[in-house]
């Protein structure tokens, strides 16, 4: 037999320990099988004692093991160093918003989440906005009134000589909202105003969240506290959440049509659209919806790579200056091919006449749809499906039916190989189309064009689809930099009017994006609003004019050499000059 050997030193210590005695004589009866008797003997306990803890582990009263501790660090630096400067600002009766302000302009960076874990690590309560102002939930926070003022027009004599802001690059957008001449856009789109906030006022707030990259699930209030959206709008203060909301339900999808066709006409003065070239590249989005319940169709979403409740939205983009220049939200299964002839008589009344060439996927429109396409004289160039029949046909062909081409594009996909036939008649067309069947563009299948396009040279052809590849890219930065990905969120705004927003915020970013100099040619939205809009400084009133004071910062000397206007004339501050001086 094998020995049992001796416990080591030690052993006394933990044996003595009361839950170590609980811990065995629990196993012993619990676990074990002994009887009630014999485990209390062999622990120390009598019979009546360990019946009395058999009765509260069951019951959930006694716990014989330590909790774990919680992983990961057991301090914040920045919290600990900020902790007493919060509780004094919160003494004096300051928000979590303004106490996260105020500390980072102190030169203590802290968010908004920190701050309230600190106040709840202290023990106070939520400030009361109503209705007594001095009233508060805690005794240990003096409290006061903290609604913020109704929205209003500014009074420019009650605004303060100097003020800070930490969103001064915002105006760097108002030159060129000036030159779009956005109260003429608003008129034209007929949007409605209220007695105390003008309709171009409305239009300018909701602007402002585009412009700042503001999550609509997130809370508007960030902008509240700062003068610098604000004073974009012409507002003493931006109107709240629920105002925001009420009105974009207001407007209709004839207003943002309307507003549409006024902004492509000022695009097109600017430089910002071309309507002699007038080729543009069409697509869909669907903008899922993250609530619950919703009342929507199914539309498939790449981000999730399945279909999901979602909004369906369309947008066309000037293949010439990469510029979007229109938007439809809402469209149902029923109606969606139909959204390419509702985009070619918008343009008509823009410019006089249809789009020249329409570059599409296959799934935008239909076959009977390309061939109204082609009755109105407006060319098309689109995908085919790869039936099995279209299948067995390319796999049929051999090495000599194909011919090599170059194109003008950087990279190792731009020398394709082509197999070209005409008169290729599809179900549904009324007519016969030409067909390209290319490979080497850097998918594993072959792309099959088709077009209603004669005259243009294959070269042409395939560099044109292939530059279509584009607007796939600026869907993407556009919901990157204008947030336009969530339905389910603290400002419901009118899908419609969302999209159409953004249409404007890119054309206004673009406008920018030429006055610097530099290679900007082909920087994204959020790069300048990372670099430029999001940038500090101060506000100065003199009476007549309005001095933004911006911030020294890295991308300083860009803005020195910009094309920037000496002097602004705003139409929405009563005529006031808008000037802009560099620290």
């Amino acid at each position: 037999m094998t020995a049992v050997p001796a416990p080591r030193p030690g052993w006394e210590l933990l044996a003595g320990q009361v839950n170590q005695r609980r811990y065995e004589a629990l196993r012993a009866y619990l676990y074990e099988g002994a009887s009630l008797q014999q485990a209390a003997g062999a622990a120390g306990y009598t019979r009546s004692a360990l019946a009395s803890l058999v009765r509260d582990l069951r019951a959930g009263k006694v716990t014989v093991f330590a909790p774990p501790g919680v992983p990961g660090r057991k301090n914040s630096p920045k919290k600990d160093a900020a902790r007493g400067r919060v509780i004094e600002l919160r003494r004096e009766g300051l928000s979590i918003y303004e106490i996260s302000v105020r500390i980072t302009r102190e030169g203590t960076p802290l968010g908004r989440s920190a701050v309230s874990d600190i106040l709840r690590e202290e023990g106070f309560g939520r400030l009361l906005r109503d209705p007594e102002p001095e009233a508060s939930i805690s005794p240990a926070t003096s409290g006061r009134d903290t609604a913020l003022p109704a929205a209003a027009v500014i009074d420019f004599a009650a605004l303060p000589g100097r003020i800070h802001t930490t969103m001064a690059g915002l105006l760097l957008a108002v030159p060129d909202l000036v030159a779009l001449d956005l109260p003429a856009l608003v008129t034209a789109a007929g949007y409605p105003g209220t007695r105390t906030i003008p309709a171009a006022s409305y239009l300018l707030s909701l602007l402002a969240l585009k412009l700042t990259a503001t999550r609509r699930v997130s809370h508007v209030d960030d902008l509240l506290c700062d003068p610098a959206p604000a004073l974009l709008a012409g507002l003493s203060v931006l109107p709240k959440k629920t105002a925001l909301t009420d009105y974009s339900y207001r407007l209709s999808h004839d207003h943002q049509r309307a507003f549409l066709a006024a902004l492509d006409a000022r695009m097109i003065t600017a430089g910002l659209a071309t309507s002699e070239e007038a080729i543009f590249d069409l697509d869909f989005h669907a903008v899922m919806h993250w609530g619950a319940d919703p009342a929507l169709e199914k539309h498939y979403v790449p981000t999730r790579s399945q279909r999901s409740r979602s909004v369906l939205t369309f947008f066309a983009q000037d293949s010439g200056t990469h510029n979007l220049v229109y938007a439809s939200a809402d469209l149902s299964k029923a109606s969606q091919h139909r959204e390419v002839i509702a985009f070619c008589d918008h343009w008509k009344q823009v410019s006089g006449s249809d789009p020249r060439m329409l570059i599409m996927d296959q799934k935008v429109t239909t076959q009977q749809v390309l061939g109204e396409l082609d009755d109105r004289g407006v060319k098309f160039a689109t995908l085919r499906m790869r039936s099995p029949s279209l299948v067995r046909q390319i796999s049929a062909l051999t090495p000599s039916d194909f011919r090599q081409i170059t194109l003008d594009r950087p990279g190792r996909h731009n020398k394709p190989r082509v197999a070209e036939s005409t008169g290729v008649k599809l179900t549904s067309y009324p007519g016969t189309v030409r067909q390209l069947i290319v490979t080497g563009l850097g998918r594993e299948a072959p792309t099959v064009i088709i077009s209603n396009d004669y005259e243009i040279t294959t070269r042409a052809l395939i560099e044109q689809y292939a530059r279509r590849m584009t607007i796939e890219q600026r869907l993407a930065e556009i919901i990157q930099a204008f947030c336009a990905d969530a339905l389910s969120s603290t400002v419901n705004l009118n899908v419609d009017l969302d999209v159409v927003l953004c249409v404007l915020a890119q054309a206004l970013l673009a406008a920018f994006r030429l006055r610097l100099p530099g290679n900007y040619d082909h920087a994204t939205p959020d790069t300048l609003q990372r670099r430029f809009l999001d940038t500090p400084g101060e506000i100065i009133s003199n009476g007549d004019s309005i001095t933004v004071k911006i911030n020294r910062r890295a991308y300083s000397p860009v803005l020195r050499h910009a094309s920037l206007p000496a002097d602004t004339t705003v139409p929405w501050w009563g005529g006031r000059q808008l000037h802009f001086e560099f620290a």
